[in-house]
């Protein structure tokens, strides 16, 4: 059976993702809509992905508005602008060149929840299809949407005198229009690894720091007042100060929560974030949200009233009053407005640093020794929360014992105020573990 994981179906090309596939994809899709927004990635499978898949969706009787290559928030936003009934996006995110994917959006800019995704699942495991007659297929008509995306970007910035030096890493990916937004809020823009290319030639898709030297290196070595990285469809950014400095994913979430939010108001963030979060975020009297690890779930608390942001670590984040979909080249934009408010690095430096320690244990039972860690967890500590794995909230210190989605691993992480107190918390999470294995 195909399963749409919380990124929709995502592998390696010619075997989780064929043709095949997308065009079944296209055809489950379109019982129930009437119009529909395609987009890929630079990845060279992408262009015979979406003709099958297109296909499916006029074979169905759909009328298509084709993107072409295009950044996944602009899929993502322009299902609203063309008033469509879905968006899809064909791309494998920050995933390596070999694998290739199919992402599902909602006309509100929020990828399909988990009833949707569950209903088209079925209807792939059951080969539902309904053609359409002969002389009622549906259309297909191009459409370049990155425009509208900028044009929406500097409307939502609304600024066009930042007068910053930015340098951009695209990481051959499809995250164009942040140079071009950058450029229209009067930023001095230089581009690394700026021609699109789905082998990704000049680095790693995924913008983590490792991967991110020579833009760190260089935005260190010049006069530029920050950097900015994308993956390869542009649904994330990670950032460099003018020091050279890769922000981590967790202060980058700080600063960014702590310029949305308002006193009273919450953030959405994932399980597996940092404590400095909430620390830094409950001097102005703003409370954090947990959810599941993954950007749809985080959309999902997003859209609820009294969230005024939601981020992820991996660099997704979301401005709920603008869209629900992770939006790479707005978080460009937005970090180069506040930078040019305050250095990215002095609002950095705000941010508390706490010891994390993080390790992983291998097991082909990851599901039956959660259900036993869950269990011990729940009856042993006051403060549990089991959203996804088990949290442990322990007033200076947290631990987290968290199953791998896509490995054979059940993952640690501790965390604590105290350098001294992490190695005791990180040591009693593993011991619980250990013990769960047995």
């Amino acid at each position: 059976m195909i399963q749409f994981g919380t990124s929709g179906i995502r592998g390696p090309v010619g075997e989780t993702v064929t043709a095949e596939v997308a065009l079944s994809v296209g055809r489950a899709l379109g019982i129930d809509c009437e119009r529909v927004v395609v987009g890929r990635d630079p990845r060279a499978s992408g262009e015979y992905l979406q003709a099958a898949l297109v296909a499916g969706l006029r074979e169905s009787g759909v009328n298509v508005i084709d993107l072409g290559g295009a950044a996944t928030p602009t899929i993502g936003r322009a299902v609203a602008w063309q008033d469509a009934d879905a968006g899809v996006a064909i791309t494998a995110s920050h995933n390596p060149p070999e694998d290739n994917g199919i992402k599902l959006w909602q006309p509100s800019g929020q990828a399909f929840d988990a009833d949707l995704r569950a209903t088209i699942e079925q209807r792939l495991a059951d080969g539902a299809f309904e053609p359409a007659a002969w002389d009622e297929s549906g259309d297909s008509e191009s459409w370049d949407a990155s425009q509208r995306h900028v044009e929406a970007l500097v409307a939502e910035v609304g600024e066009t005198d930042l007068n910053s030096h930015v340098i951009v890493d695209l990481g051959n990916g499809a995250g164009r229009v942040s140079v071009d937004a950058l450029s229209a809020l009067g930023c001095a823009v230089e581009t690394l690894n700026g021609q699109p290319d789905g082998a990704f030639p000049g680095r790693p898709s995924e913008p983590k720091a490792e991967n991110c030297e020579s833009l760190a290196t260089l935005v260190a070595e010049s006069d530029a007042d920050l950097g900015v990285a994308h993956d390869g469809d542009a649904d994330r950014m990670r950032a460099v100060a003018a020091d050279g400095t890769f922000l981590s994913g967790d202060v980058l979430l700080a600063v960014f929560a702590r310029a949305a939010a308002s006193p009273g108001e919450r953030v959405a963030v994932p399980v597996d974030t940092s404590l400095a979060v909430a620390d830094h975020l409950d001097d102005i009297d703003v409370t954090v949200e947990y959810t599941p690890v993954g950007d749809v779930y985080v959309a999902e608390a997003a859209s609820a009233e009294g969230v005024a942001f939601g981020g992820e670590p991996s660099g997704a984040w979301i401005w709920p009053d603008r869209t629900l979909c992770p939006d790479g080249p707005l978080a460009a934009c937005t970090v180069a407005a506040l930078d040019s408010e305050r250095p990215l690095g002095d609002r950095a430096a705000d941010v508390p640093d706490y010891p994390i320690r993080r390790d992983s244990v291998e097991t082909d039972a990851k599901a039956a020794v959660m259900d036993r860690v869950r269990e011990t967890v729940v009856d042993a500590y006051d403060d549990v929360t089991t959203l996804d794995g088990v949290r442990v909230d322990l007033g200076d210190a947290w631990f987290l014992l968290r199953a791998s989605g896509t490995q054979p691993l059940v993952r640690i992480t501790a965390e604590a105020r105290d350098p001294d107190r992490v190695d005791t918390v990180f040591e009693e999470s593993r011991a619980l573990l250990t013990d769960a294995l047995l």
